[in-house]
């Protein structure tokens, strides 16, 4: 039964996540927002939210575990996402059509990440009001690298999407007759929606550790963050039939942003002392992972626009390898 709910909610997570790429696409379009700010802010804020409440309901069952892995296991696999995306149209060098802006984005989230990584490897124990000293730290690089992509954001454009044509299918995004009003109850609406199926996941999740002996490590990691991670897919492959790269990338950039954040949430819940100093140690292979496909995602925005098709892909390929990698690592861990 366990696997049929797991299941169920799975598929209502997909189903809100795409009616959220839609209402994004209008709010990008039609308010002076534009794709940056409204996938960094707005999109990858409700996408993350499975993520908020499973993190928030595993540590309520006490099981920190699932928690972290769930967090660190979603950037990983949201990286991994738009690689495989970005291979998918290769032809069309997504990473080259996106706004250099998304670098500030990119480079915010290996911070976060790095912190990460240095509280599961010393796991300091000094807390503030209950809550890791880490965790604060951790909402206070958010805070500041949020003002500062907002202020890029504002001060220079955005480079154009891919071009109609560029993107094979139908790209027709169907969204025109949207007014702003309904996009805001109806983006409200699938982001309760998404939050609710988050909360099945997470409970769900643990029962299946608990039946299939895999461990609450590989599957806070891989099992549930992919899970978790569906509304981040499906957002990207909305995004990008309506020919909205900087939405798609500002989603996954700043989800995992976002999803650092969560850290903290599950810290006010946690009662165990700070919630990093908690974590299996084998988090950490995940953090450095992620920490290094971070650092070739921003070499592939800043890098100049490349000749050849197989030099392009070389980032991509290295970010799927590096996701294959970590997944045998932990399962065998």
């Amino acid at each position: 039964m366990p696997f049929v709910w797991f299941i169920l909610a799975a598929a209502v997570t997909v189903f809100a996540a795409i009616k959220l790429s839609n209402y994004a696409d209008v709010l990008s379009t039609k308010t002076a927002m534009g794709g940056l700010l409204v996938g960094t802010l707005l999109l990858a804020g409700a996408t993350s939210l499975p993520e908020v409440t499973t993190s928030v309901s595993a540590v309520l069952i006490g099981n920190p575990d699932i928690a972290i892995g769930n967090v660190v296991g979603s950037n990983m696999f949201n990286l991994f996402i738009f690689a495989c995306f970005d291979l998918f149209y290769r032809r069309q060098h997504l990473f080259e059509k996106a706004g250099r802006n998304h670098l500030y984005t990119a480079g915010t989230g290996l911070v976060l990440m790095a912190v990460t990584y240095v509280s599961l490897s010393f796991r300091p124990d000094w807390s503030l009001l209950g809550v890791g000293v880490d965790s604060i730290v951790l909402v206070a690089i958010y805070a500041i690298g949020m003002v500062i992509v907002g202020r890029v954001s504002r001060r220079v454009p955005e480079e154009p999407s891919v071009p109609a044509a560029e993107l094979a299918g139908d790209v027709s995004g169907g969204n025109e007759d949207v007014t702003v009003k309904r996009a805001v109850i109806g983006f409200a609406l699938a982001a309760v929606l998404i939050m609710g199926a988050g909360t099945v996941l997470s409970i769900m999740g643990d029962k299946i550790a608990v039946i299939t002996g895999l461990g609450s490590s590989f599957v806070g990691s891989f099992l549930i963050a992919a899970t978790t991670s569906l509304p981040e897919a499906v957002s990207v492959y909305i995004a990008l039939k309506i020919r909205n790269v900087n939405l798609a990338l500002g989603g996954i950039l700043g989800s995992n942003m976002f999803n650092m954040l969560i850290i903290f949430l599950a810290d006010l819940f946690y009662r165990g002392g700070p919630v990093l100093s908690a974590g299996d140690p084998s988090h950490r292979i995940t953090a450095l992972v992620v920490m290094a496909l971070s650092a070739v995602i921003l070499f592939a925005l800043a890098r100049r626009r490349t000749k050849s098709g197989l030099s392009y892909v070389v980032p991509s390929l290295l970010i799927i390898a590096g996701y294959l990698v970590a997944s045998y690592l932990m399962f065998q861990g």
